[in-house]
């Protein structure tokens, strides 16, 4: 949809962030047009936002209903830290950022930077998240009120409106930057090396939060509180405690961290979204690729590929492949089934925040606590987690999904191989997860349990998921940004991946009942049976997927097509 920016004719009108806002909202609405269930699960959306905002207010705004000043600086470091924090790496996990004005559509536009930048970033703030983080927050605006009066009030009111900006101007920094470094080949490594580690911090934060709150310090935990207040994480959060405490000298300090902190960040969106808009960063030199000219079809088929056959399953097998190693977006999601398909276990099984307090000494404690419903529980969260990459998987194609159609390829056949080439990238993770957990729990014999829930849960995960990328697909935005969420759509993803997490979780449930039931015995049956479930189940869905594609195939293509 081309909105103009400028009048036609007569005088210039001066572009503003209300034109990216009533743009943005206009888009939002086109997309929701003729779109019923996409306007169901964006008010369902909607009602847990405000269930979890209203949540956070209460929790925030309970030391200073209870009058315990002292619970309202680590409530405000603490809660504040952690929500900067989140908005800093979930968009790199799980749901994105809303794109629903991709940047690169402005790029032949007469638009300066500063006025993209601002425009941006005043659309952004109009988004179900922010307003759940504002609400949420201004508990703090209740605790500092009851605590110092109006002024610290009116003062925490400033802080929580800044640590907003904050939050939105961190999101939209980091992702942007992640999605610059990595459009180019030579980087990519490094990046998926990075988000890993960034990733992985959510981890050791709530073991270190987990392990403080079990040993009660609440003299270290306070003055923990205070030096992250000094930090861009906690600063805007405990301006409004520090005035009521009567540190007025701290209140203008804290706030101009968090100004400096902001325009550092919008500075360095800027810098990569410039980038983003002009064009592609370079791959580096071309191979060359000069050879006998019955090699041209083996080099269409990457080497990891190379046993299938020269037919349309193998070709759709190895382009499948090359799409999931070059695309940003799905290598994005093999990086957070890397780490969290790795983390989880380990927290589960050998006894999170317990090794802060122990050290190396619980590992025997875990080894000896530890039981292979315990493992397959966490296996089978990990199964389903690597599965549910695919619930959209025709998103990730978009308008290109018409080639398939036009060449009619049955749907059968389109989803076992998209099943198998994404398992070549997915199992190798599988076996490591199960390899690397058997080893620190010193229970090799489990091993068997582990891989055999893996597996079941993986393969019942691909049959869900095969009917719900069929059934539930939704457009994802054209742009360069591996991280980028139509508004409408991440809503949409957040349900659709609760909803077949849960299903393939019920649909391996039995992998978990047999090791209850049958004891030692099932150490020997758990990786067969496991293999031969997982396997058979997703055959099964591909095949009645399968079907259901080929009646479906226009309407899909029409609901991957991003509206423009």
């Amino acid at each position: 949809m081309a909105v103009p920016v400028t009048a036609p004719a007569g005088p210039a009108r001066r572009v503003s962030a209300r034109h990216f806002v009533r743009l943005k909202l206009r888009v939002l609405g086109n997309n929701f047009r003729g779109q019923g269930w996409r306007i169901a699960l964006f008010v369902a959306g909607v009602l847990v936002g405000l269930w979890f905002a209203a949540t956070g207010f209460f929790a925030l705004a309970a030391p200073g209903l209870a009058g315990e000043p002292r619970y309202a600086l680590m409530t405000a470091a603490f809660g504040g830290g952690l929500l900067v924090l989140g908005w800093l790496l979930l968009p790199l996990v799980f749901f994105g950022v809303d794109e629903t004005l991709d940047p690169a559509r402005f790029a032949l536009l007469p638009l300066s930077r500063r006025t993209l930048v601002t425009g941006l970033y005043v659309a952004a703030l109009v988004s179900v998240p922010a307003l759940a983080a504002l609400l949420a927050m201004s508990g703090l605006v209740v605790t500092a009120g009851l605590l110092g009066g109006w002024s610290a009030a009116l003062v925490e009111l400033v802080g929580v409106v800044a640590g907003l900006l904050l939050c939105v101007a961190a999101a939209r920094a980091v992702t942007s930057a992640f999605a610059t470094m990595l459009r180019s080949r030579r980087v990519r490594d490094l990046a998926a090396v990075l988000l890993a580690v960034l990733a992985a911090l959510l981890g050791p934060l709530q073991i270190a939060v987990l392990a403080a709150v079990r040993q009660a310090d609440w003299d270290r935990l306070t003055g923990v509180a205070r030096v992250l207040g000094w930090t861009p994480f906690g600063a805007p959060w405990t301006a409004g405690i520090d005035l009521a405490e009567g540190r007025v000298w701290a209140v203008p300090v804290k706030l101009l961290i968090t100004a400096a902190s902001i325009g550092a960040l919008l500075l360095w969106w800027s810098r990569s979204l410039e980038t983003a808009m002009v064009g592609a960063a370079s791959a580096g030199p071309a191979r060359d690729r000069r050879g006998p000219v019955g090699g041209a079809v083996a080099q269409l088929f990457p080497r990891a590929v190379g046993w299938t056959r020269r037919d349309r399953f193998g070709a759709l097998v190895a382009r499948e492949c090359r799409y999931w190693w070059r695309d940003a977006r799905r290598r994005a999601n093999l990086i957070t089934i890397a780490v969290v398909g790795i983390f989880v276990p380990l927290m589960v099984n050998l006894g999170g925040p317990q090794f802060v307090d122990e050290g190396g000494a619980a590992f025997d404690d875990a080894a000896a606590s530890s039981s292979p419903v315990l493992v397959g529980l966490s296996m089978l969260f990990v199964g389903v987690l690597a599965s549910v990459t695919l619930a959209n998987q025709f998103g990730f194609d978009g308008s290109a999904y018409a080639a398939n159609v036009v060449a009619g390829v049955p749907g059968r056949l389109e989803l076992r191989a998209r099943m198998t080439a994404f398992a070549v990238y997915v199992l190798p993770m599988l076996a490591v997860v199960a390899v690397v957990l058997a080893v620190l729990l010193r229970h090799p014999g489990w091993l068997g349990v582990m891989a055999g829930t893996l597996l079941a849960a993986y393969g019942a995960g691909l049959a869900i998921n095969g009917f719900v990328s069929v059934l539930g697909a939704y457009s994802l935005p054209e742009t360069s940004n591996p991280f980028a969420m139509n508004s409408g759509a991440g809503v949409a993803k957040g349900f659709l991946t609760l909803l077949s997490m849960l299903a393939s979780a019920v649909a391996a449930a039995p992998m978990v009942v047999a090791a209850a039931l049958l004891g030692d015995l099932w150490l020997w049956l758990a990786l067969p049976v496991g293999l031969a479930y997982g396997l058979g189940a997703a055959l099964l869905g591909s095949y009645l997927a399968g079907e259901v594609l080929d009646r479906r195939q226009p309407e899909l293509l029409a609901t991957v097509t991003p509206r423009r």
